[in-house]
């Protein structure tokens, strides 16, 4: 029996190209930078506010990529850092659309340090970043489906379900 490949409505936007849809491969993103002194606190270490800087736009390529149109940050989930990057290492940023809602993606981005000396990959940082598309006068604007290519992206577009709901739950909580 074929796997479902939905879009973000429900509708099978399968690997057809004429749905409309991008795959989410064409959004995915990998940024590289070597942190340097000016990246860093006093002990070395690059400041989360620097990382949190190249989350924003490694998620920001990906959404760019995916809806072709400008687009603007709406929110940024929890941002665990797990593992400190030391100058002279290297920030290896990977960013891809998890899933499509109507003028909105769910970006997630995962964070690495790579000792360019040994190869040695470390996870130091994970979050989800929403971006709203936007059309030339600034308006919000619809988003083309995303064509889910295999059980990984099935995964992240699933559970981006539940992270959307916990979001907006949130929203309208802090919004009375």
């Amino acid at each position: 029996m074929p796997k479902n490949k939905s879009n973000s409505s429900g509708t099978d936007a399968g690997e057809d190209p004429s749905s409309g849809g991008s795959p989410v491969s064409k959004s995915r993103s990998e940024m590289t930078e070597v942190v340097l002194p000016q990246d860093a606190n006093p002990l070395g270490y690059i400041l989360g506010g620097r990382v949190m800087h190249l989350m924003d736009i490694a998620a920001a390529i990906a959404a760019h990529r995916h809806s072709r149109s400008h687009v603007v940050t709406a929110s940024v989930d929890y941002v665990d850092f797990r593992n400190p990057i030391r100058v002279g290492e290297l920030i290896v940023l990977k960013s891809s659309v998890n899933r499509v809602f109507k003028t909105s993606m769910e970006v997630g981005v995962k964070i690495f340090s790579e000792n360019f000396l040994t190869g040695e990959r470390k996870h130091t940082t994970s979050a989800y970043v929403t971006f709203v598309a936007i059309d030339e006068n600034r308006q919000p604007r619809e988003v083309p489906p995303l064509i889910l290519e295999t059980d990984e992206d099935r995964r992240r577009f699933k559970d981006a379900a539940d992270r959307r709901e916990t979001r907006l739950a949130h929203r309208y909580k802090r919004g009375r």
